[in-house]
């Protein structure tokens, strides 16, 4: 019997012996280059990554596979000289996704139909990729009423409510039977094949980075279905429960919170709001990682920039669990519920879906300093003769005033944006225009009913465009001029309450402006006003009646009842004129539907807007890659010929009602505005002259460019720029056109180390070429641009706004 037994004893040993060997780990490092400080080297079915991290400590990272699944054998850290301490072992990549049909908003087709463009299979499958007023996973009866429509005889754009069947759930499978090993510059990628992650399939990805405790994993995927839209959760699973394990992070208030796992064992994961969206998992001595997501093309465009819990944790068992990051699948506030759009995933498109993972030999408080260093601890780093400007806020500061009955009540937002380390804030106030909208404006039919606010039900006014429930500018279901039809002297009411609570929330070191949105505008589309002075205007003018009146309460007033209405008044008081949300929203179909037209060719008419996530794509490299930056280019090569300057790119927020402890900074780029002082609000026309001549940069903050030059005369020019990053720099363009198309010139950045700055002084041979500008991309997606600058230099000196 003992005999027996021994020998049942050894025979399970064995099998499970060979059940827990890693599986044959066919490695390439072809495309591996050796140098010191950044190693890797196969062996015994285990690949091993080692590099000097920051702070003089050095990592080591260890893979196996693990029936098909790649597995983190060994995390490991240590001060240069100490001994080594794992973090981490026998860990694995885990990866959730959901997704659903991506369908074109009511709010996209209505300028369309306003400009007589038929809705068909081909303008659904070009416009739905950007929508705002989408919400994939809504199953709500309230989704019959809202965004999108059903449109008739398109395949690709089914009726309302959506169909539980269009959601699809699901986690990863791995099936890797090897992985490849690329150098490049001073990093590594190892990459893994053979994953599926619902309709996606493609490979598993690390890259790291010398001189960094920073590790990207990320799935790298793609689909070849149409119309999906989705999200994505990522995080390790298996981590050992020891002696001091524990997870912490900081709230919202930023008060420091722990759970050390002495709860019972987790069904589901635990959702997390997490200030700066970072989760730490400590291991006791041993140290710590940090789990964060990248900080801005992680997140779609939302009316608000609440925190929805960007973290998770999960205690697996009685020894082990999990954590990482995540996205919610719904708004908290009911009332912009059919504003959910997700991702979009374009046939054949890689997508990106990332999580950094930061390994240090500190306890969790200690970590989160190096971790917070990547975004400047969530505020805009200043820069000398530089000012940080946010615009295109829908503040609502004149209607909001008004209904607390005081201009010196508290308005929080401004607290929340002033500590981002933004000291200009071009508020806006919505308006609409009753008729006369071009292309549909905000209400179809370009002004139908009450005016602009109208025809969207129970919308958000002209916003939602005939479908979302929520607040309204001015409160629920009013237009945001003022309850009613945005009568004359309800609009003049709210810009003069704005205008004073303007320069009242001012101080020496902060500027709030008093600007306007324009719903339903003659000009097409959407228009942002942008004024030097305080300037009191209304819409609709009758037959006979003068563009400027004398108001007894008001004083000069202008009448608009057209476009050219609005291009004198812009001319007489030097206000700049920009489209925000370009090609998508309320601006649908513009400003290529009035490209030709003298209003835009005004100097006046400044640009576009700039924001991603409208659309946000995980496939491209540069926000807002996809929408935005070729109408950049565009646009320039519109001019190019015309005695006027470039148009230009003006970050906007497009966010609305923000209070500290939102994630503010993670959901919208700013303009760095080249100006030595900040004006007084007594007079911010130094604030346009400077947006008016270009004379900015836009970016996402991890990025800076502190100077930009065009040097030189004649085909010989050089391209100078000082730039600065945080995350490792990806590359650098200078891109030009000569006007009628774009072209560019990458230089791979690789080779820089992170937290880096440098002076690029590229050659650029301007022969044949109208226009060129900068930018520089780092390696989470983050980047900054310059202003196209015309090579025919004479147009533009001459061209800009009276001084």
């Amino acid at each position: 019997m003992h005999k027996l037994l021994r020998t049942a004893i050894a025979t399970l040993l064995v099998s499970v012996g060979a059940r827990a060997a890693a599986d044959p780990l066919a490695c390439s490092l072809a495309g591996y280059k050796a140098q010191a400080g950044l190693t890797a080297a196969a062996a015994d079915n285990t690949l091993t990554l080692a590099w000097d991290g920051d702070r003089n400590q050095e990592v080591r990272l260890r893979f196996t596979i693990e029936s098909g699944t790649p597995t983190i054998k060994e995390l490991a850290v240590r001060r240069k000289g100490g001994s080594w301490a794992v973090l981490a072992a026998n860990v694995t990549p885990e990866y959730r996704v959901v997704s659903g049909m991506r369908r074109m908003s009511n709010q996209q087709m209505q300028p369309l139909r306003g400009l007589n463009v038929a809705i068909t299979d081909e303008i659904v499958d070009t416009h739905k990729w950007d929508a705002f007023w989408d919400a994939p996973l809504n199953l709500g009866s309230a989704a019959a009423g809202g965004n999108p429509p059903p449109a008739e005889g398109i395949a690709n754009q089914p009726g309302l409510p959506r169909k539980a069947d269009e959601i699809k759930r699901a986690s990863a499978v791995y099936q890797a039977n090897g992985c490849e090993v690329k150098s490049s510059g001073q990093r590594i990628e190892v990459s893994f094949p053979g994953v599926t992650l619902g309709v996606f399939s493609g490979r598993l990805q690390y890259t790291f980075y010398k001189g960094a405790n920073l590790i990207r994993q990320e799935i790298v995927a793609r689909t070849d279905q149409n119309s999906v839209a989705y999200k994505y959760d990522a995080g390790l699973k298996g981590l050992a429960l020891q002696s001091g394990s524990r997870v912490a992070w900081r709230d919202t208030a930023n008060v420091w919170q722990s759970y050390q796992f002495g709860g019972a064992v987790n069904e589901n994961e635990m959702p997390l709001k997490a200030s700066n969206r970072v989760i730490i998992a400590e291991q006791g001595k041993a140290g710590s990682i940090a789990a964060f997501p990248p900080p801005h093309n992680f997140f779609w465009a939302r009316e608000l920039a609440t925190n929805l819990g960007y973290d998770w944790y999960r205690k697996d068992s009685d020894t082990t669990f999990s954590f990482g990051i995540r996205q919610a699948e719904k708004e908290e506030a009911a009332q912009y519920d059919q504003n959910f759009a997700l991702y979009s995933a374009r046939p054949g498109t890689w997508q990106r879906m990332a999580i950094y993972l930061y390994p240090n030999a500190d306890g969790a408080q200690a970590t989160l300093d190096p971790v917070l260093a990547y975004t400047h601890g969530d505020r805009y780093k200043p820069l000398p003769g530089y000012q940080v400007m946010n615009h295109h806020y829908h503040m609502d500061l004149g209607q909001r005033l008004i209904r607390a009955g005081s201009l010196d009540a508290e308005i929080p937002d401004l607290q929340a944006l002033k500590s981002l380390g933004i000291n200009i804030v071009s508020q806006i106030d919505s308006v609409g225009f009753e008729g006369g909208g071009r292309g549909a404006g905000a209400a179809e039919g370009g002004g139908r009913g009450r005016g602009a606010a109208e025809g969207s039900g129970r919308g958000r006014g002209a916003e939602a465009g005939g479908g979302g429930r929520g607040e309204g500018a001015a409160g629920r279901g009013e237009q945001a001029a003022g309850r009613g039809g945005g009568g004359r002297g309800d609009q003049l009411a709210v810009t003069a309450a704005s205008i004073e609570g303007a320069r009242r929330h001012s101080d020496k070191d902060f500027l709030v402006m008093p600007d306007q949105e324009f719903y339903g505008s003659p000009l097409g589309g959407h228009t942002d006003l942008l004024f030097s002075h305080p300037v009191m205007w209304t819409q609709g003018r009758a037959a006979g009646q003068p563009l400027v009146e004398n108001d007894p309460k008001y004083g000069k007033v202008y009448r608009i009842g057209n476009a050219e209405d609005l291009m004198e008044m812009a001319r007489r008081e030097e206000v700049l004129i920009s489209m925000p949300h370009p090609r998508t929203k309320g601006s649908t179909g513009f400003p290529d539907a009035v490209k030709n037209d003298p209003p835009f060719k005004d100097p006046h008419y400044q640009g576009v807007g700039f924001r991603w996530g409208m659309g946000v794509d995980l496939s491209e490299q540069r926000l807002c890659e996809i929408r935005c930056l070729p109408l950049f280019d565009e646009m320039s090569n519109w001019v190019a010929d015309q005695p006027i300057p470039p148009k230009y790119l003006l970050s906007i927020s497009e966010v609305r009602y923000q209070s500290p402890g939102d994630d503010i900074y993670a959901s919208s780029p700013v303009s760095y505005v080249k100006l030595d002082t900040l004006p007084s609000a007594k007079d911010p026309s130094p604030v346009i002259k400077a947006l008016m001549h270009g004379d900015y940069f836009i970016t996402s903050g991890e990025v800076l460019i502190g100077s930009y030059a065009v040097e030189g005369s004649g085909d010989k020019r050089t391209i100078a720029a000082d730039v600065e990053w945080t995350f490792p720099l990806e590359f650098v363009e200078v891109v030009w056109g000569d006007g009628q198309k774009t072209d560019r010139q990458i230089i791979l950045a690789t080779d820089l180390p992170p937290m880096g700055k440098h002076r690029f002084q590229i050659p650029f041979d301007s022969a044949g070429k109208k226009w060129v500008r900068f930018a520089a991309w780092d390696s989470a997606g983050n980047g900054a641009l310059t202003q196209p600058v015309k090579l025919a230099s004479a147009a533009r000196a001459t061209a800009g706004m009276r001084d």
